[in-house]
């Protein structure tokens, strides 16, 4: 059989033409996808714009409002704190009214109880910043007699109360702080003058005083036989009393030289017994540091005194006591002088307090509260 080349060349063609055909619309259709897509991405893009202007829009217009709050807010918290003002204004103003109207709705003995009441605790702290009762005793004694005025049934068991507590504040010894801050004022100034032990006065014993010569004592006796014999007597006797008197002195002259010499060859040479070796050792330096020392201690106990630390003073007193001894000559008077004022400061100085008006102050409260 025959073959036919045309036919066997028309074949390829045709699937060319279908392949093409196909290609054709493949390629329509993703142009028409592509159109599509990009007209979509255009409209999104559209769509971002105009939201991204709304949320400006509303962003502006959020902070415009947050603005509009933050004033508002300012202005109630302005407003808020002026009314609290006013409140507290109002309020300091009502109690003032209320005090004024408890005041003048007070009578005249509960007047009179608070004045009191007021004076006694006033007097209780100066008795205690002064350390003296009479400020108290004052105070007490005025209000007595103001109670007495009153003539009051009801104000009987204060007056009864206050001459308790005025008798237990006399019969109480209080340190009179003045006086004992004068005394260690003085001592004070006494240290400079003390004799240390190592000083030569303060070991040197006291040299024996030569006895005077006795004086002829002359008598003469009144009366007519008497006088003739004693002018008799006298031209006789008068050679030998002349020559009793110069030997005399000759012999009171030579003792009083011989026990010169004596006591001058004594001073040379001393013996002293030692009880305290760090007293004769210190030297004048020491010795006056030692005195700054000791009114250093005496201006702390002067001052623990005044700010009634009274445990503070006395041992400070009972250490210079103890020191003094210890490098000062007890033999001078003016080193005793010093030990009794001590003594007597550190005595004084343990005396009790001014007690306080405790019954008459409750029997004031008791009438002030109605009980």
């Amino acid at each position: 059989m025959p073959l036919d080349p045309q036919g066997d060349f028309d074949a390829p063609a045709g699937w060319v033409r279908w392949a093409v055909v196909i290609l054709s619309v493949a390629t329509a259709g993703a142009g028409w996808v592509a159109w599509n897509t990009q007209k979509k991405v255009q409209t999104l893009e559209q769509e971002l714009v105009r939201r991204q202007i709304d949320s400006q829009g509303q962003a502006t217009e959020a902070r415009v409002l947050a603005r509009q709050a933050q004033e508002a807010a300012r202005e109630a918290t302005a407003r808020s704190t002026l009314l609290e003002t006013k409140i507290t204004e109002v309020a300091l103003q009502r109690t003032q009214v209320e005090d004024l109207i408890k005041t003048l709705s007070l009578s005249r003995d509960e007047n009179l109880v608070a004045d009191i009441e007021a004076g006694l605790r006033v007097a209780s702290q100066q008795a205690t910043l002064t350390g003296s009762a009479e400020p108290l005793i004052t105070a007490m004694q005025s209000a007595d007699d103001r109670l007495a005025r009153a003539r009051q049934p009801r104000l009987d068991n204060i007056r009864r109360a206050l001459a308790k507590d005025l008798d237990r504040v006399r019969a109480t010894r209080v340190a009179d702080t003045g006086s004992l801050t004068i005394r260690i004022d003085e001592a004070a100034r006494l240290v400079d003058e003390l004799p240390l032990l190592n000083q030569p006065e303060a070991t040197m014993p006291p040299l024996p005083k030569a006895e005077a010569a006795p004086k002829p004592v002359l008598t003469s006796k009144t009366g007519g036989k008497n006088k003739i014999a004693a002018q008799a007597a006298t031209p006789a006797s008068a050679p030998d009393d002349g020559a009793n008197g110069w030997g005399s002195h000759v012999l009171d002259w030579t003792k009083g030289a011989a026990q010169t010499f004596w006591n001058e060859t004594r001073g040379l040479i001393r013996l002293t017994r030692i009880n305290r070796p760090e007293g004769m050792l210190i030297s004048p330096d020491q010795g006056f540091f030692l005195r700054e020392n000791i009114k250093l201690r005496l201006l702390n106990a002067r001052l623990a005194l005044l700010s009634r630390q009274n445990a503070v003073a006395l041992a400070d007193l009972q250490n210079i006591q103890a020191t003094v001894p210890r490098y000062f000559d007890l033999q001078s008077r003016k080193t005793q002088l010093l030990q009794s004022m001590l003594t007597d400061v550190a005595a004084q100085s343990q005396q009790t307090t001014v007690p306080r008006p405790d019954d008459t102050l409750a029997a004031l409260a008791t009438v002030s509260g109605g009980r």
